[in-house]
């Protein structure tokens, strides 16, 4: 039996066709992300809905990538978890697409207020600014663990011992 000989195709036949995403799609995935400033998804290409968002994972998946090669996101994977993190042309390009005031940014972006300490702050505690630092040796901490004369430590003979346990001789 003989086998019929292989088609050849163009190269036109050859690439993948670009997936059609419904508008009203996108716009979900674009206004959640620009309102999180993140985006996350499983790498799942079956998944009938994204776990955000009522979109295909897979137009998700499509969307975002489409946004990474344009430089628009920042794609981190890690343990069959897509990560996408909005920078600054993303967030102008975005705030462009879905017809977006300048005063609306994504949670990401937002500055923190002043965050409310309860207790002491960084430079108000006992003996800050005294010169007392950890490896400062003979001024307690860790610096003089092994300072010559010994210190108590038990192994050896007061500090002269040499090699693992002290002592020498055996």
């Amino acid at each position: 039996r003989r086998r019929p000989p292989p088609v050849l195709l163009s190269v036109s036949q050859t690439t993948p066709s670009t997936m059609i995403v419904p508008k009203k799609n996108r716009i979900a995935v674009y206004s959640l992300l620009f309102k999180e400033g993140v985006l996350v998804a499983k790498k799942d290409f079956y998944k009938p809905k994204h776990d955000d968002v009522d979109v295909p994972n897979i137009q998700v998946m499509q969307l975002m990538k489409s946004l990474t090669s344009r430089g628009l996101v920042t794609q981190t994977f890690n343990w069959q978890y897509f990560y996408w993190y909005l920078n600054e042309e993303g967030v102008a390009y975005l705030r462009e697409y879905l017809h977006l005031p300048e005063d609306i940014v994504p949670a990401t972006h937002k500055k923190k207020a002043g965050v409310a300490r309860v207790g002491e702050k960084p430079g108000e505690r006992e003996g800050a600014g005294e010169g007392k630092k950890m490896g400062a040796p003979g001024e307690g901490g860790m610096g003089g663990y092994r300072s010559e004369g010994g210190g108590g430590g038990g192994f050896g003979a007061g500090g002269r011992g040499g090699g693992f346990g002290g002592g020498g001789g055996f």
